[in-house]
């Protein structure tokens, strides 16, 4: 188990360099000077000798690979260098929301745990019956119905039937639980959701599967409880891909509820990476694409080692 640990997390380091290197060149390629909107954006007049200047100050007028060199280097020692729009550094925007999209991802994956495996199972157990029909529909107008329009349904809901709306200023849960989990339960219920109707679907397609195969059927004809048989056998294999499902769904979490934050007026890390695209801010891009990066990736190490603790043949090969 140690050596398969150790070799999954080497396997990362080439990984994230791989995607340095195409975030640096990709950005590069693109058309547009950060220089030449930031000043013009100040109104006014831009001689090229300003340009120049402002060009040096960002070390913008390095060849490339000098760029690339003093930025990983940078990153090696937790430097991701300083915003060309706002001028501050690229870590303190980036912690300034971070807390807010991982504590709505943590939730809605909470949520959506809480919410796909038992019905997965349950419509898997009672195939093809009236609570599989209801079970699966529910799962179906998940996946149907978008996030922020649900988001917008919840806050038309909270505000028709109790005149109330969620806090519109973040608070963090350490200074106040009550106001952070009111304001923040909304929007992971929404995104959670949907989650759970890919889990669900997910869970019910994989247990079906695996209560046709041979070692369920002969442990059910050597008299084992049905139960033993869902614990110790089905459920147990079933658990693979849906294990992988929630970890891809929760990663994604992390900058892909731009709509989302807008509904619920969060400012998460993704209405950060919408505002630093437009604003062609290079530095706070390759930052934010190298985090997203960095979680998926992290993210698939945690469910590989999930793999080897459900499936022993995984842990020992």
């Amino acid at each position: 188990m140690l050596r398969y640990t150790i070799r999954r997390f080497l396997l990362m380091i080439p990984t994230l360099f791989g995607v340095a290197v195409l975030v640096f060149i990709m950005l590069r390629a693109m058309p547009g000077d950060i220089v030449e909107m930031r000043m013009l954006m100040d109104g006014g007049q831009v001689t090229p000798e300003a340009l120049i200047v402002e060009r040096a100050r960002l070390g913008l007028d390095q060849p490339l690979w000098y760029q690339f060199y003093d930025w990983i280097t940078g990153i090696m020692v937790g430097d991701f260098g300083t915003s060309m729009w706002t001028g501050r550094p690229v870590i303190d925007e980036i912690s300034s929301r971070l807390g807010l999209s991982l504590e709505v991802a943590i939730l809605a994956t909470i949520l959506a745990i809480l919410i796909s495996i038992p019905l997965g199972t349950i419509s898997a157990l009672y195939n093809n019956t009236w609570i599989d029909h209801v079970i699966r529909t529910f799962a179906i107008a998940g996946l149907a119905i978008p996030s922020f329009w649900l988001g917008m349904l919840i806050i038309l809901g909270l505000l028709l039937t109790f005149n109330w709306i969620p806090p519109l200023t973040y608070t963090p849960i350490w200074e106040d639980p009550i106001t952070n989990l009111s304001q923040l339960i909304w929007p992971a219920l929404a995104v959670g959701y949907r989650y759970s109707a890919v889990a669900t679907r997910m869970t019910r397609s994989t247990l079906l599967e695996v209560l046709q195969e041979d070692y369920i059927r002969t442990a059910r004809a050597k008299g084992v409880y049905e139960r033993l048989v869902l614990s110790r056998h089905a459920i147990r294999n079933a658990m693979l891909p849906v294990v992988t499902v929630i970890g891809l769904e929760f990663a994604f979490l992390i900058g892909g509820l731009v709509v989302t934050e807008q509904v619920f007026n969060l400012n998460g890390i993704g209405k950060l990476f919408v505002e630093t695209v437009t604003r062609a801010d290079y530095t706070m891009v390759q930052a934010l694409v190298m985090l997203v990066a960095a979680f998926f990736i992290a993210v698939n190490f945690v469910v590989d080692l999930l793999y080897a603790v459900l499936d022993p043949r995984i842990r020992y090969s």
